[in-house]
């Protein structure tokens, strides 16, 4: 096999055994490198580790094959005792072409392992990717331990028996690959043999093909002498015993829905209109069918969520979801919800803008437009889900929310949380909280905006339901009578009912609390959302050089959590973390007169720990 294989810039690999350890794949977007993450991500995670995943992919639906536009990548990170990112940068890199190689090398760390697809390094595709000559040979890679196979070759051979095609044939090599990547981390192939029994049933003979790829790729690992020391494992995750399994934002978003349509007997509408990275979600609800999740694809975004705000009036719970740009059409109907005081929740999976921006990366752009984006005096409560696993939990408080206080509630994830992946623990059905509501059914002294003494919440009352004919709507009301009314006096009062009724949210939800870290010292992190690993992961290391930092991350971002000013007034600096330009620290700024600073990054790539921690250690030394 010396022809299909160049061990000669290898080297020495070092320890078989580690914590953790980050894998990152990438090809072109034709070479199924998403299934190829996905996949060792369940083998990963049945082989008893932790883990984070990172999808990164290219917005192109499909750019031209081989240049540096197509590539897509997806990078993990495994091991334990626990594990809160998808990691800073990759111990192996596998790429598939020169571009995937042009476009990925970054991100492997100075002596890495880097498997390179021999068979891709043609002419034509190093001039594609923009080489002028083959990296392989010039020097250019001699900081990295490298290993040249012809992936594309072996894969031929492999198949050949099989039957398929040339053209199969090649689309077979990412299982190849992930032979050789489950030989080297130890992972059993058998899930992965019957999900490729079950997904190619109809044909036979890609589902032959592609596990005789995948076997020759983990015999290849066995019998080709390519160093037993390149065969890592990674250390256990230490967990709760339980039901576990993998998950994506996505998934955790659906599943959280449909425990609200099981926890409070309504039917919930999830009325959407196709944006990236927002659409997955109707894919998974769509399949939800008969679990008390209805699904509508509308012809806009402005119809969609007028369509979720009927559902509401109508007696349902109205559930919409968008990414940015969506999110500004709705502002108006959002409005229509704040002034009719009806149920509602907006899921905004954020992405990198402004306009349309890179619709496939991560960005926390979007916050000021939740908490202020609106025509008017229109405030509405915001969540930030922290992992992928915490979208099951943010669904069930936002319904609690929503319908408790009779007001919309905005979710804001982003293109990170909703397509990474980790293991999440099933909860137990029973112990899901009751959020059953409450409709108006006596008509004795019935008024639609007469309000709960403790949550000021109007009554909720089903159309048709006997003697309690009433209208709502985006004209102001009378506070007392629910008229119509243009009356000065009565607007301001309005204005400040509902602005009241927000801020008594934070009285029925959990106080900020220290995540990581003492009560008080030196530095605080704050953050939001899918900074929660980064900053986690930083703040602990920096702890564990003797400093007193800590991590206080917000769920609820509108309005702020109850004890947040007596958390922030307990450290001598506070810094706040952001995939944006500083809107959270803005917003503390303003708030609580105090000078927080800023950590910041609009990349569309998650925060990195080790730059967060770099920068508190800089501020600890100033």
């Amino acid at each position: 096999m010396t022809d299909l294989l160049d061990r000669s810039h290898l080297g020495e690999w070092g320890a078989t055994t580690r914590d953790r350890i980050v894998v990152r794949f990438a090809g072109d977007s034709g070479d199924g490198i998403q299934l190829l993450g996905t996949e060792t991500a369940k083998a990963t995670a049945l082989s008893g580790h932790d883990l984070m995943t990172l999808p990164d992919f290219p917005a192109e639906i499909r750019a031209p094959v081989g240049t540096t536009f197509g590539v897509s990548a997806y990078q993990i990170q495994f091991g334990g005792p626990e594990i809160l990112t998808s990691g800073d940068a990759a111990d192996v890199l596998v790429a598939f072409n020169p571009a995937a190689l042009k476009t990925n090398l970054h991100t492997l760390r100075p002596g890495g392992l880097l498997i390179v697809d021999k068979g891709s390094l043609t002419k034509r595709g190093l001039e594609k990717a923009g080489y002028a000559a083959d990296p392989t040979e010039d020097g250019s890679l001699a900081g990295y331990r490298m290993l040249l196979i012809d992936i594309t070759g072996l894969t031929a051979v492999a198949v050949a028996a099989s039957g398929v095609g040339k053209k199969q044939a090649g689309q077979s090599k990412n299982f190849w690959a992930l032979g050789l990547v489950f030989w080297m981390f130890g992972h059993d192939r058998a899930a992965t043999r019957g999900w490729i029994e079950a997904k190619f049933k109809k044909t036979p003979e890609t589902a032959a093909a592609n596990t005789a790829a995948l076997d020759a790729g983990h015999a290849y690992g066995e019998t080709a002498e390519i160093g037993a020391d390149i065969a890592l494992r990674a250390a256990p995750a230490k967990r709760t015993p339980g039901l576990y399994r993998t998950v994506t934002g996505t998934d955790a978003m659906a599943m959280g829905l449909a425990a609200v349509a099981a926890c409070s007997g309504l039917k919930v509408s999830y009325c959407t209109y196709p944006i990236t990275p927002a659409s997955a979600l109707l894919h998974v609800l769509a399949r939800l069918r008969g679990q008390g999740v209805v699904t509508f694809q509308a012809e806009d975004e402005i119809a969609a969520v007028c369509a979720a705000v009927g559902a509401s009036y109508a007696g349902g719970l109205g559930v919409t979801g968008s990414s940015g740009p969506g999110m500004a059409l709705k502002a108006e109907a959002m409005g229509l919800a704040v002034a009719a005081e009806l149920p509602l929740i907006a899921i905004d999976v954020q992405r990198a803008g402004p306009s349309t921006g890179m619709p496939t990366k991560a960005e926390q752009g979007d916050l000021t437009m939740a908490i202020h984006g609106r025509h008017g005096e229109a405030p509405c409560c915001v969540l930030a889900p922290a992992t992928p696993s915490d979208c099951f939990d943010a669904a069930i408080e936002a319904a609690r929310i929503a319908i408790g206080h009779m007001t919309p509630v905005i979710i804001l994830s982003d293109a990170y949380i909703a397509n990474a992946a980790e293991p999440w623990r099933v909860p137990d059905a029973d112990a899901l909280p009751d959020i059953t509501p409450v409709f108006r059914t006596d008509p004795a002294g019935f008024q639609p905006f007469l309000r709960d003494a403790e949550t000021l919440a109007r009554p909720w009352v089903r159309p048709g339901t006997p003697e309690l004919v009433h209208r709502i709507g985006g004209l102001e009301r009378s506070a007392d009578t629910g008229h119509i009314s243009y009356d000065p006096a009565n607007h301001d009062r309005m204005t400040r009912l509902r602005d009241e009724k927000i801020a008594r949210i934070a009285e029925t939800a959990p106080p900020a609390r220290i995540e990581e870290g003492p009560e008080s010292g030196d530095i605080l992190v704050v953050g939001w959302g899918s900074t929660y690993g980064p900053l986690k992961s930083a703040t602990r290391r920096v702890r564990a050089r003797g400093h007193a930092v800590g991590h206080l991350h917000l769920r609820m971002l509108w309005p702020l959590p109850r004890g947040l000013e007596d958390i922030l007034r307990s450290f001598k600096r506070i810094v706040v973390a952001e995939m944006n330009s500083g809107q959270l620290r803005e917003i503390i700024r303003a708030r609580f007169l105090l000078p927080a600073e800023g950590f910041n990054q609009v990349t569309g790539q998650p925060l990195k720990s080790g730059d967060v921690e770099a920068h508190v250690l800089r501020m600890l030394e100033d």
